[in-house]
Parts: structure tokens; sequence; C-alpha cells
């Protein structure tokens, strides 16, 4: 088990670091008003997105993984106020590919001050689910 929560938190820590980083690329990409710029920040926004993906599905299987090897977990309310998190940090990471798409096709209609807000919402995110799942307080 200890394993399995070992390689739970590697992959939740490149999962975030793609989450805190992906939006501060699009508050430089909608400030950016050349096409090398536009061109250069798709390139990372894509690569980027790809890496943070793999850290998001890891997250997930070695988190099932857990579940599975402890099933009796699925009965504390914390862990489902915490399973709800992760579902609209799912949600979250979702939308950062349509806005991701959006960019490259040109559709961007947010502004780089919309992005710098959007950025923060993943230290929320970690913030509460750190809580729950260390102090487990309900």
């Amino acid at each position: 088990m200890l394993w399995l929560k070992a390689f739970h938190v590697i992959a939740i820590v490149t999962w975030f670091a793609g989450l805190f980083y992906l939006p501060r690329l699009y508050v430089y990409h909608a400030q950016a008003s050349d096409s090398i710029s536009t061109q250069r920040f798709e390139i990372m926004e894509r690569r980027l997105f790809a890496i943070m993906t793999i850290g998001a599905a890891a997250s997930i299987f070695f988190g099932g993984l857990m579940l599975i090897e402890s099933p009796g977990y699925l009965q504390m309310t914390w862990l489902k106020v915490k399973l709800l998190f992760v579902a609209l940090l799912i949600a979250y990471h979702a939308y950062c590919y349509k806005l991701m798409r959006d960019f490259a096709a040109q559709r961007n209609t947010r502004s780089s001050r919309w992005f710098r807000a959007f950025n923060e919402l993943p230290s929320l995110f970690l913030i509460v689910i750190v809580i729950l799942a260390v102090v487990k307080p309900f």
C-alpha cells in the first residue's frame, strides 16, 4: 500500500505542476501579439498538457488501486468529499483542454486578467484535497 501511495503522490505532483503552469501560459498567450510567440505558446501548451494528462491518469490509476486494496475507505465521508473535489479537478483539467483548443483555433475570447484568476483555482483544489487527505476532518 505504501508503494501505491508513493506513486500516487508522485503522479499528483506531476499533475499539479501542469495545472499550475498551463493557465499561466494562457496568461502569456492571451497577451501575445505576434505569430511566432503564438506558435511557441501553442507548442508549449500542447506538450505540457500531454505531460499533465499522464500525471492525471497515473493519479487516478494509483488512487483507484489504493481503493481496490482498501475498499473500506469508500465509507469515509472525508474520502467522498475528496473524490468530489477530484472530479471537479478533472473537469478543470478538461476545461484547460478546451481553452487550449480555442487558442489553437484562434477562438480565445478571454483576457489575460481572466486567465490570472483562472490560474488560482488549482491552488484552492490542492488546499482542500490535501486537508481532506491528511487531516480527515470528518
